[in-house]
């Protein structure tokens, strides 16, 4: 069983950063991949970016590339999503999530443990 907890969320202007952590407990963190996801107002669940085991391999949704980078450090047992540049339809609710296989992923549903979520709100 993986609990991972998300933080960093909060108020920001449009042009703004913002650095999301998720930390994971366990000692397998090393072995999954990871995946952040974010959910608006009546919009449904989307993904954001997603990163192997290693860190060696990432993907972004095309409306976040070149403004967001997901990272991650195994020996704090934490992955990152930094933010810049952002926008007012950036607004969301933002979850981390845990897949066993250790590949980075695009489906949410073949992730197998979330976070409870971080609200980020961006300002115009």
């Amino acid at each position: 069983q993986v609990q991972l907890i998300e933080s960093g969320g909060g108020l920001v202007q449009a042009g703004g950063s913002l650095r999301l952590s998720c930390a994971a407990s366990g000692r397998t963190f090393s072995r999954y991949g990871m995946g952040w996801f974010r959910q608006a107002p009546g919009k449904e669940r989307e993904f954001v970016a997603t990163i192997n085991w290693s860190g060696g391999s990432t993907y972004y949704a095309d409306s976040v590339k070149g403004r967001f980078t997901i990272s991650r450090d195994n020996a704090k047992n934490t992955v990152y999503l930094q933010m810049n540049s952002l926008k007012p339809e950036d607004t969301a609710v933002y979850y981390c999530a845990a897949e066993r296989t250790g590949n980075y992923r695009i489906n949410q549903y073949g992730y197998d443990y979330w976070g409870q979520g971080t609200q980020v709100t961006v300002s115009s």
